[in-house]
């Protein structure tokens, strides 16, 4: 995640950020994104069953089966795992997890053993029962996937009403006090909704706004040609900066945050050192700290079935089965090459193209799994990288 509100507009600093690393101040899950501990964020797609059908799941999910979901003590024996490695937060996604009936008691468990549990979901399921279940379960935020404004959401959901059903969920969560959050994954399918939907998001007074740039990883295979050219890319992250910076003065709450483009904090960076040199080396900190792409490093996939994966748009590779191996066997695994070369991260051996020349990969490292999709080569550059030559080190044209 690169946080734009935080650099952008001073909210965090390297020495809050390493307060929290220490331990020396209760962490804080918005500061999360610098730490420097590798003890991963854990995404546990506890099902593939979905009540929508959505055209970029990176899951696939839909009528998925039940049978082959992990049991409920599968489900606890794989908790207790992750609190014991000191994971900071376990994510119950989907397929559509409140399809899960063991849902509560589970996020329940979780709280118990010490982890903070979140949820993403479509929304549409939420009822005021259902919201008051959550933070009774001890969840700390919830996190709804919004694709547009009314129409647009509602043709990529593939269902009726799905917007203004997601909307109600996310204002029954939110009178209850829990956290909340909005998820916009960009395509050109709805990237002229971005604005309506960012205003959206400020009136109803959501605490936190999150654009996933493309994965191009399950049915998001097919939307390569969906993806925004880089010009685009560009210009909307241009956009981005200037309405963070508006809403920030305006006195809003909202904090925004990109996610899938590393790319984003080194522009970001080259805009602070233009606009506010002195400010500039501890934001580069910041980056550093973040430490590019999690994947196979601070962030980790659990997928239905038990598998494990690097993150959750490495479906495709299995680094284990948790039914096999506890899941902390599996993440300190040194003889498993894939995580070996991810938790390398820039040093990795077998980069080529433009990711291996930038001077920057150390803050960044691109996105492995587009670079595979786009390339059928995992260690080529990441073809969603919109900065130029010039921003990147290299010289013009090179």
């Amino acid at each position: 995640m690169i946080g734009f509100t935080k650099l952008l507009c001073g909210r965090a600093t390297v020495s809050q950020a390493l307060r929290q690393t220490r331990g020396e101040e209760k962490r804080e899950a918005n500061m999360l994104q610098f730490t420097t501990a590798d003890r991963p964020l854990v995404v546990w797609n506890m099902s593939l069953r979905c009540n929508l059908r959505c055209v970029h799941c990176y899951n696939e999910s839909g009528a998925g089966e039940r049978e082959s979901e992990l049991t409920t003590d599968e489900a606890r024996r794989l908790i207790d795992d992750i609190a014991q490695m000191g994971a900071p937060v376990l994510l119950f996604s989907g397929g559509e997890p409140l399809l899960r009936e063991d849902i509560f008691e589970l996020g329940s468990y979780a709280t118990a053993q010490g982890l903070r549990p979140v949820v993403s979901t479509n929304g549409t399921l939420i009822t005021a029962e259902a919201a008051a279940a959550l933070k009774e379960a001890g969840f700390q935020y919830v996190g709804i996937s919004i694709d547009g404004l009314e129409s647009t959401h509602d043709r990529l959901r593939a269902r009726a009403d799905a917007f203004r059903d997601a909307w109600e969920g996310l204002r029954q969560v939110k009178a209850l006090g829990l956290r909340t959050g909005v998820r916009f994954t960009v395509s050109k399918d709805n990237l002229a909704d971005l604005p309506g939907v960012l205003d959206k998001v400020a009136e109803e007074k959501v605490d936190r706004f999150c654009l996933y740039h493309l994965v191009y990883s399950g049915r998001g295979t097919k939307l390569i040609d969906h993806d925004l050219s880089n010009p685009e890319r560009r210009g909307m992250i241009e956009w981005l900066v200037k309405r963070t910076e508006e809403l920030h003065a305006e006195g809003r709450e909202l904090e925004i945050l990109t996610t899938d483009n590393h790319a984003d904090g080194i522009f970001l960076y080259h805009l602070i050192r233009q606009r506010d040199p002195a400010r500039a080396a501890e934001v580069l900190e910041l980056l550093s700290m973040h430490g590019g792409c999690s994947a196979g490093r601070k962030f980790a996939n659990v997928d239905a079935r038990g598998d494990v994966h690097a993150c959750q748009f490495w479906g495709h590779v299995s680094l284990g089965n948790v039914r096999e191996r506890p899941f902390s066997e599996i993440w300190q695994d040194v003889g498993n090459s894939l995580v070996c070369k991810l938790k390398q991260g820039a040093d990795s051996p077998g980069r080529t193209g433009r990711c291996a020349l930038c001077q920057y990969k150390a803050y960044c490292g691109g996105c492995r799994v587009r670079a595979e999709a786009k390339f059928g080569d995992t260690w080529r550059e990441d073809p969603a990288c919109y900065l130029t030559d010039e921003e990147i080190g290299l010289p013009a044209g090179g």
